[in-house]
């Protein structure tokens, strides 16, 4: 009965306008007030800080520097296999498979559209139907700079406007179509061995979405999607290497990612629930999917 009472108050909260307002706070520069919130959430989270590059909550003139605290250079560990992918955040497994007649698993009786969550267009998802897709929760704990799984060059970044549910386990289990109705940013990659897409999902509270090229996408929130196009090669194309950092979280949330067809087997190990570390071996490439091999 919690749970339901839980699930219902989502839908009549102006989530909208009680991120923004925290977002405000998130970015303020309040002095005593930003440390003490800072210490408390260590405290209350049980965030290990020495692996942070600035250890004390007095370093950060933000709760949003303290949010997306960099770490130090040792912290983690790139797998550095050309074949293979590694996790691209620290969280926690929520659902990882194929994509199957277009579908996404989003928990038990609950699926989603591949076409949905990439913005609505049919030629956006085509490279990956029948492909897989993983899904990472980062709980408020975790560390909140989104990098590579794997060598990638930019072509498309797409604005979805949506809902600021929850994005936790309970409300996934709760709330249909989650991913696909939050607001979103898509990123959409050429690799040497196929497409891949990283969704980097909203949430309530969630202050801020933004990329490492382009800066702060949301907010403000829009009604319209918008879609920016760049070239795979020239002065302007944007490469990444793996391990390299491509955004950030304001504030928890999820990054859904997606494959080409015959790409990617994920890590046997793998499984629902279980905690991801960036860098740590998240998949291995198969064999040349399709589309690289045209």
């Amino acid at each position: 009965m919690i749970d339901k009472i839980k699930i219902a108050f989502q839908y009549l909260l102006p989530k909208h306008g009680i991120s923004r307002l925290v977002g405000k706070f998130a970015a303020a520069e309040a002095g005593w007030f930003t440390t003490q919130a800072i210490k408390h959430f260590i405290k209350a989270y049980d965030i290990n800080m020495e692996e942070a590059k600035l250890k004390r909550p007095e370093d950060f003139a933000t709760f949003n520097d303290f949010f997306t605290r960099e770490l130090e250079d040792d912290a983690r560990t790139i797998d550095d296999n050309p074949m293979t992918l590694c996790y691209p955040v620290d969280g926690t497994i929520s659902q990882q498979g194929d994509i199957q007649q277009g579908q996404l698993i989003q928990a038990k009786g609950f699926n989603y559209s591949l076409q949905s969550l990439l913005g609505g267009d049919e030629k956006t998802a085509a490279p990956f139907q029948n492909g897989k897709f993983s899904c990472i929760y980062l709980a408020p704990k975790d560390y909140h700079r989104i990098h590579m799984p794997m060598d990638a060059t930019l072509r498309e970044m797409i604005y979805v406007p949506g809902e600021l549910f929850s994005v936790n386990p309970l409300t996934a289990n709760n709330v249909p179509n989650l991913f696909a109705r939050n607001e979103r940013v898509v990123t959409i990659f050429d690799t040497p061995h196929g497409s891949l897409a990283m969704v980097l999902v909203g949430a309530t509270i969630v202050a801020s979405i933004e990329t490492t090229w382009a800066g702060t996408i949301t907010p403000p929130a829009g009604k319209d999607i918008f879609r920016w196009q760049y070239p795979a090669d020239g002065a302007g194309a944007i490469k990444f290497k793996k391990g390299d950092e491509m955004g950030r979280f304001k504030l928890g949330s999820t990054v859904v990612s997606t494959f080409s067809p015959n790409m990617v087997e994920f890590n046997s190990q793998a499984h629902s629930g279980m905690t991801t570390r960036l860098g740590k071996h998240y998949a291995d490439v198969v064999a040349q999917s399709e589309e690289a091999a045209e």
